[in-house]
């Protein structure tokens, strides 16, 4: 596009992701699986690519070989263009330390931005589900003369309390930012919503460096990007909010228009795999006009044999489901289900085996887990809570690789 900006765009991919244990107990939390066939990371950069934003540095920390392998791998652009995706592990560059916070692993990394010179950075979270045109939030951006500019979706005022809330005026400016308010303010056309943060935010790239040399030199800072850095623009008066429900998406049905799932915990992380499997999902992964990209493995089609079915599920490349019933489901790849096993409501990660005559319900069994033939899952809450991770509404969690009898 003629004039275009140069835009920067980082990925913070560095937290440990704890209420995702026992799924992130050998991955950082933007590697693991979702919906068959991604990553959570695939979704931003998704967005990122597919709105046109071609430098990318995706910042990790903790745990991050097999998502700096991902990365590798799946997301290659064209250097002939200046386009890359690149993962920038923690270098200690400012001496023998680790990043102690999102704001601190951007200011340890300002090589990027000198490298690249750009007018406006994105600076976006690797773990959220959704849908977004980020191009359209750097109109408004631009538009507005705002050093930042954050992405705010709206939610019940009664749901708004886990959340970073975004108090502003009719005009868009923010005039305050409140983590997790016991009072959330109210957006200024409705009384009963509130301005969530999203996570993603957009700033003139002088309005970050100065707010970032400024929070560096401050002893009593968490270093962080929300808790920080967002209000101390928004005490200079140069923050904004940019409205999601404005975001046009190409493909978007009315049903899934406007979602976004953070997915920190293991019943939201169930939750929005339930919303991809019915008829008319509530997120629809076919929306081949904005296409969450990955890597396919290379493994044949999905097989079903001896009657066996599923119903209301997806299922991945390279399953096989023999004689056995599948319902409310997310079969991932190379997924192995016998004769006579149940699988309902469960989500499963690449390489899981359900033997004959097993059951599992409401679980979430990750990589290589084995069920054994004739093993229950999911149907004694008490029994599986002495063995394995039960999440606060039901949800049995299996670890990578464990064996269930």
């Amino acid at each position: 596009m003629k004039g275009r900006p140069r835009v920067l765009g980082i990925v913070l991919a560095g937290g440990e992701g704890k209420r995702l244990w026992p799924l992130t107990a050998d991955r950082a939390k933007p590697a693991v699986p979702f919906g068959g066939n991604y990553r959570l990371v695939d979704f931003v950069l998704s967005n990122l690519v597919n709105g046109g934003f071609h430098q990318l540095c995706v910042l990790t920390q903790y745990k991050s070989h097999s998502l700096d392998r991902h990365i590798s791998t799946t997301w290659r652009l064209s250097s002939v263009l200046g386009q890359y995706i690149t993962p920038v592990p923690a270098q200690q560059r400012l001496g023998p330390r680790w990043y102690t916070g999102s704001a601190d692993a951007i200011f340890q990394s300002l090589n990027l931005v000198y490298d690249e010179a750009p007018d406006h950075i994105a600076v976006f979270g690797a773990d959220h589900v959704y849908r977004m045109d980020p191009e359209q939030m750097l109109d408004r951006h631009m538009d507005s003369g705002a050093g930042v500019t954050v992405a705010g979706i709206r939610v019940p005022r009664a749901e708004a309390r886990a959340f970073g809330c975004i108090d502003s005026g009719a005009d868009g400016r923010i005039t305050r930012f409140l983590e997790k308010p016991a009072d959330p303010p109210s957006v200024p056309d409705d009384p009963n919503v509130t301005f969530a943060s999203m996570g993603n935010y957009l700033f003139k790239t002088s309005a970050l460096l100065d707010a970032l040399r400024a929070d560096a030199a401050n002893p009593d800072s968490l270093h962080d990007m929300g808790g920080d850095i967002i209000p101390m623009l928004v005490d200079a008066g140069t923050a904004h909010v940019y409205d999601f429900d404005d975001n046009d998406v190409p493909g978007a049905t009315e049903r899934d228009r406007g979602y976004w799932r953070d997915v920190g915990t293991l019943d939201a992380y169930y939750e929005a795999h339930q919303d991809l499997v019915s008829v008319h999902p509530v997120f629809n992964l076919y929306n081949q006009r904005w296409p969450i990209r990955t890597a396919t493995p290379p493994l044949p089609p999905a097989k079903f044999v001896n009657l066996g079915s599923a119903v209301e599920s997806i299922v991945g490349p390279g399953a096989i489901i023999s004689g056995a019933s599948v319902v409310d489901s997310v079969i991932s790849a190379d997924v192995v289900i016998e004769d006579g096993a149940v699988v309902e409501g469960s989500v499963l990660l690449p390489g899981v085996r359900v033997g004959k005559g097993a059951t599992v319900r409401r679980a979430i069994l990750d990589k290589n887990v084995i069920v054994a033939d004739g093993a229950r899952i999911g149907v004694d809450q008490e029994a599986d809570r002495q063995q394995y991770t039960v999440s606060a509404n039901g949800v049995v969690v299996l670890g990578k690789g464990v064996r269930a009898e």
